[in-house]
């Protein structure tokens, strides 16, 4: 068996052709067939009538999800790039082509997916555009397929192509240690522990014990799933699925490997690293990195030897935070921690670089103390400069570096920093917090910084200060007052958007009629339905109900208003009050409130009495 991986942009259709060529809907969260988007690994088993097959690996194409894209890349050897037939290549695609050139994909074939959606005599048209746009990437000149999954089109000759493709990959190396990165986790009743994942190299047969890494445990493999089947033995290259009945769930997770007795997990390697050019810039002799390697992401070094920077390859050591397996010739690639810019990939060399290469100054060792002394508790440059005995402007640079490798973390108003670890355990306590209040309310925006700072015990003026630097590096989001996770999508329940729709009806003979925001507001509270009070705030967040003066609007009528005082400004260049007011068939007490509101929203310019489009408005339209 080998490992076809999907890729491409968001929305482009991977998980309904993996459906379609399999059967299965790669989509195993209900949250993902909700929304028709992938958040995570998805897997599907590709068979032929003459024994060949594969395991599909299909990832997330949302650049929030990257990581869990990386997670399962790894594996792949046959990749399917998906794209569009009418938004042709885009971003996300170029990026996931980016990151796969590092790793172990050996062919590609480019997939022009919804070409029903386009006449037959721009299919070649769509067909050139890709093509074009994939040069100077890993998959300039490869074979386009075009296909539709709601007609079924050309999906015959794909699957033959894939056959053909499958059949030709030559086989993985079987007579090496057992290498199986963990990319997930969970029980089954009566059986205990299950891990899933891709086997690298190496086989595995029934009965065996095997090492989970890091932390070398025995693990006693009493059965071996591929694909819903069981199977006495499995080697190289195909998904597997073992149970691990003396492993307990909450000692093992994605990032761990299951391996042979001869793999154990280190945290310094030699490696041939290749920059990508665009990120050049960013790579100096030491690096902050955030490393992918098997199914695990960690933080670390990159450190080049002899302190020289290459722009073609370079050796370097790369020294993590955290153990992870891996070995002569294994395939990673390296990010920025913050924001996580791609920086390249490479091969590792050899093991065992020596801890002394990379040892930390009696100052930086100093700084660390004090901050993990403190933890939560913020420490200023001065703390530091006294601590390690340095001047100031020394002492920043020592919290530069360590600022680099996140132990420690900067805070602002005042300029403060706080011991990396502490704040990665809070932000974890807080997504929890996050996810479990977006589970049980989904239709509010967040929860407040008050409600988190009661929850955790934690003073709120201090938690604010750590959120929001956590938030601009885009780990968490801060909207209207509510913080919440970086996927949270509010949505309404079926309830809450007919009590909403009724509360503020559309009059097709004033359809520019508002409601007295107070009565509303008022209804919202005395409503006997659940959420009410946040659905209702969720709804002027995002802008599906805006406040006027004392009246309210639906989001719909204001993107009316704005489209023809847009298109009558356009035409006259002014006007005035009474022919706003008759441009909308409204009453003085409407117009005037409104008027202000799109002064103050940048869409028009009050001179006197007349209105004119501002600028920024009149470039949009």
């Amino acid at each position: 068996m080998h490992i076809v991986g999907t890729a491409g942009h968001v929305d482009h259709g991977k998980s309904a052709l993996v459906a379609a060529l399999t059967g299965t809907n790669p989509d195993r969260l209900v949250e993902e067939q909700e929304r028709g988007m992938t958040l995570d690994l998805g897997f599907a088993h590709l068979r032929f009538d003459d024994g060949v097959e594969g395991g599909i690996v299909d990832v997330p194409g949302h650049e929030r999800f990257l990581h869990n894209m990386l997670a399962g890349a790894a594996g792949m050897e046959l990749l399917l790039l998906i794209v569009d037939a009418v938004e042709g290549v885009m971003p996300q695609t170029l990026e996931h082509l980016q990151i796969l050139q590092f790793l172990n994909v050996r062919r590609i074939i480019v997939v022009v997916s919804k070409i029903d959606l386009i006449d037959e005599a721009e299919r070649d048209d769509a067909a050139r555009r890709i093509a074009e746009h994939l040069q100077g990437t890993i998959a300039a000149s490869s074979p386009i397929y075009p296909v539709s999954v709601v007609t079924g089109e050309n999906l015959d000759t794909l699957r033959n192509v894939l056959h053909e493709e499958l059949a030709a990959l030559p086989p993985r190396n079987t007579d090496a240690p057992a290498y199986l990165p963990v990319d997930r986790v969970f029980s089954l009743p009566g059986l205990g522990t299950v891990v899933t994942g891709t086997l690298m190299q190496g086989r595995i047969e029934t009965g065996e014990t095997l090492m989970v890494e890091p932390g070398g445990k025995a693990a006693h493999v009493r059965s071996i799933g591929v694909f819903g089947s069981t199977r006495p033995s499995v080697e190289a290259g195909a998904r597997v699925a073992l149970n691990l009945p003396g492993i307990d769930r909450h000692e093992i997770e994605r990032g761990h490997a299951i391996v042979g007795r001869e793999l154990t997990a280190r945290t310094n390697f030699a490696v041939r690293f290749v920059p990508l050019q665009s990120a050049l810039s960013l790579i100096g002799r030491r690096t902050a990195v955030r490393a992918y390697v098997g199914s695990s992401e960690v933080l670390g070094t990159l450190v080049a030897q002899n302190g020289s920077v290459n722009a073609n390859e370079m050796r370097a050591n790369l020294h993590l935070r955290e153990p992870v397996v891996a070995f002569p010739g294994l395939r990673f690639v390296l990010r920025r921690p913050s924001p996580m810019t791609l920086l390249g990939g490479g091969h590792v060399e050899a093991l065992d670089i020596p801890d002394d290469a990379d040892t930390e100054g009696a100052a930086e060792r100093a700084a660390v103390t004090l901050l993990r002394e403190r933890g939560l508790q913020p420490v200023d440059l001065a703390a530091v400069a006294l601590t390690a005995n340095l001047r100031e402007r020394a002492a920043r640079d020592v919290l530069e570096r360590l600022v680099e490798r996140e132990e420690a973390l900067p805070i602002e108003r005042p300029a403060e920093y706080v011991d990396g670890a502490a704040a990665r355990v809070l932000l974890a306590r807080v997504i929890e917090g996050l996810r479990d209040a977006q589970e049980r309310e989904s239709w509010a925006m967040g929860v407040t910084s008050l409600a988190l700072s009661r929850s955790l015990g934690i003073g709120e003026p201090l938690l604010v200060r750590i959120m929001e630097r956590f938030v601009s590096e885009g780990r968490l989001l801060h909207r209207s007052g509510y913080y919440c996770t970086v996927d949270h999508d509010p949505a309404l329940t079926s309830e809450q958007r007919a009590f909403f729709d009724h509360l503020v009806p559309l009059d097709e003979e004033q359809p520019f009629l508002p409601i007295p925001f107070a009565g509303a507001a008022a209804a919202v509270k005395l409503a006997k339905l659940a959420g009410a009070v946040k659905a209702f705030d969720t709804l002027l967040a995002r802008g599906a109900l805006v406040k006027v003066g004392d009246d309210l609007y639906r989001g719909s009528q204001i993107a009316d208003i704005r489209t023809r005082v847009e298109t009558l400004l356009s035409e006259r260049e002014r006007m005035t009050a009474a022919e706003f007011r008759d441009l909308l068939g409204t009453s003085r007490k409407y117009a005037v409130p409104m008027l202000e509101w799109l002064d103050g929203h940048g869409v028009t310019i009050r001179s006197g009495d007349f209105r004119t489009l501002r600028r920024t408005a009149a470039s949009r339209s």
